[in-house]
C-alpha cells in the first residue's frame, strides 16, 4: 500500500504495527494537502472503525459520515480561525477501498480566500484593459500603477493563508493521526 500526498513523495503504510516512527506527513507546505491510500478493507468497514472511534470519550475530533463521505473536524472549544477540516472520500476497488483526503480551512474561510483571490483577478484585469486601452490612444495611463499594487496584495494574502497553515500544522496531523488510528494504518 502507498500513502501518496500532493507532494508525491511515497510513504509506505503498515497494517500490522502501528508503533511505528509518526512521520510527518505535511512536512512540506501545500495549499490545502491532499492524500490517497488503499486499504484492504471495504467501504462499510472503515466507516465503521471511524464511526467508532468518534464514539470514544477520548476522540480528538468530531466528524459526519456520509455513505462514502466522511468529514472530520476539531471539537468547537478547540477551533480557531485557522482551524482545519479533512474531508475523506472512499471509493471501492478491486483490492479494497480506496480513501481520498483533503485538508483544508473550514468552507467559509476556504470562500473568503477565493473571494479575494477573485476580486484581485478581476480588478487586475480591468486595470489592464484600461490602462491598456488608454496608452493605445496615447491618453495618460497612470491607473497601471494599481497592477504593482494588486500583486502586494495577491502576494500578502498568500502569505497570510501559508500563516495560517503553519498555526494548524499541529492540528492537521492531530486529524490525520485519528484517521490512520482509526483505520488501522500508520506512515512510517
Amino acid at each position: 500500500m502507498a500513502f501518496r500526498n500532493l507532494g508525491s513523495k511515497l510513504l509506505s503504510l503498515n497494517t500490522t504495527s502501528t508503533s511505528a516512527q509518526p512521520c510527518d506527513p505535511f512536512a512540506e507546505y501545500h495549499v490545502r494537502p491532499r492524500f490517497q491510500v488503499e486499504v484492504p478493507d471495504d467501504l462499510e468497514t472503515i466507516t465503521s472503525r471511524i464511526r467508532t472511534g468518534l464514539k470514544q470519550d477520548d476522540a480528538p475530533c468530531q466528524g459526519k459520515i456520509n455513505k462514502d463521505f466522511v468529514t472530520l473536524q476539531l471539537h468547537p472549544e478547540e477551533q480557531h480561525f485557522w482551524s482545519p477540516q479533512l474531508t475523506l472520500s472512499i471509493e471501492k476497488t478491486p483490492e479494497g477501498s480506496l480513501l481520498r483526503g483533503l485538508y483544508g480551512p473550514r468552507p467559509t474561510v476556504w470562500t473568503m480566500f477565493v473571494f479575494f483571490y477573485t476580486a484581485i483577478g478581476f480588478s487586475a484585469l480591468i486595470i489592464l484593459i484600461v490602462g491598456l486601452t488608454n496608452r493605445m490612444f496615447d491618453e495618460p495611463s497612470n491607473i497601471l500603477w494599481w497592477i504593482p499594487v494588486l500583486l502586494l496584495v495577491f502576494v500578502s494574502l498568500y502569505w497570510v493563508a501559508w500563516q495560517g497553515q503553519k498555526l494548524s500544522h499541529d492540528k492537521m496531523v492531530k486529524l490525520h493521526r485519528f484517521l490512520e488510528d482509526s483505520v488501522g494504518v500508520r506512515c512510517v
